[in-house]
């Protein structure tokens, strides 16, 4: 066993985990799994720029992190960065933070990487099974972008598109600063346009119609899975290689597309820092299962940081 540490920072949220790695087994035990929001990428679709309020957010989950690293000692870390931190133009900045902190610099990958990652990450248990029909298509849907990656047993195809659910919400459904509560028809027409369109971009590259099984990760898909098992709390357990029909992610979609912010937010298993983005990013996903036919999303908790913890080890 290898203890590494990853961590993964997008555009919304910022991620650990600690874990004893066995190549030879295919065996990761995680010993910490931790997530933070962040909103590493607030205003910059708009500004082009990290927020300042949006790197100190981000450096103090880091030094968070650091003393989580230390204490279980791990020997390997591995920081990527991701959506945010490409387009912006103060990204040294950023570096320049993480490296104090962490003594690693990050690295900004491009969507290609981030979409292997994510691939490695969601399919490495499901790979031991013939349960599930292959090829995968594992979608990532970050805070910035959103990841394709089509595959078996390796990537075939991956394409990274610009339609996360932290963009989307402030590109559409943001006026006057203040998120619509809930969005008007006109604000969701031209949201559900500009995903039609990245759709389009990514199946120039990636054959997102040959897959069997369609495989989703990232927040907005666990929290969609969450309200549809109608849980007490977030439940990793119970969302982890769950399964949501496409008619169930259609209902919750339309309902939280036309819901208050007080009704997402009083939903049990909802983070609060997703309150205001869930409806973008539940839309961006069943967009897709239209897009391909799916009658369902598999939903991993396994994902891009169990990707760069085997990258590590």
């Amino acid at each position: 066993m290898t203890r590494v540490a990853a961590v993964d920072c997008g555009t919304n949220s910022i991620r650990l985990l600690v874990a004893d790695a066995d190549p030879g087994t295919g065996e990761l035990v995680d010993l910490d799994r931790r997530m933070t929001i962040v909103r590493l990428g607030q205003g910059v679709d708009r500004t082009g720029r990290l927020a300042p309020e949006a790197l100190r957010r981000t450096f103090a989950a880091c030094r968070e992190y650091a003393d989580i690293i230390k204490e279980h000692g791990a020997e390997r870390l591995r920081f990527v960065a991701t959506s945010a931190s490409r387009d912006a133009e103060n990204r040294d900045e950023f570096v320049r933070g993480v490296l104090d902190i962490l003594g690693v610099e990050p690295e900004v990958i491009s969507g290609d990487q981030e979409a292997e990652f994510s691939f490695t990450g969601a399919t490495k248990e499901l790979a031991g099974g013939d349960h599930l029909p292959k090829p995968y298509l594992v979608v990532d849907i970050g805070g910035g972008s959103t990841e394709f990656v089509v595959g078996d047993d390796r990537v075939r195809a991956a394409r990274s598109v610009d339609i996360g659910c932290v963009r989307m919400t402030e590109r559409h459904l943001v006026r006057d600063g203040v998120v619509s509560d809930p969005p008007s028809e006109v604000q969701i027409a031209a949201m559900r346009a500009d995903i039609e369109a990245a759709l389009d971009l990514a199946e120039e590259t990636v054959p997102l119609r040959e897959a069997r099984t369609l495989v989703g990760l990232a927040g907005s898909v666990t929290t969609v899975s969450a309200i549809a098992q109608e849980l007490p709390e977030y439940d990793s357990a119970a969302i982890h290689h769950s399964r949501v029909s496409h008619d169930r992610v259609r209902e919750i979609t339309e309902w939280l597309l036309r819901s208050t912010h007080a009704e997402r937010a009083a939903v049990p298993s909802m983070h609060p820092g997703r309150v205001d983005v869930i409806a973008a990013g539940a839309l961006v996903l069943l967009s897709i299962m239209e897009r391909i036919g799916a009658a369902e999303v598999v939903v991993s908790e396994h994902d891009i940081l169990d990707g760069i913890a085997w990258s590590v080890a």
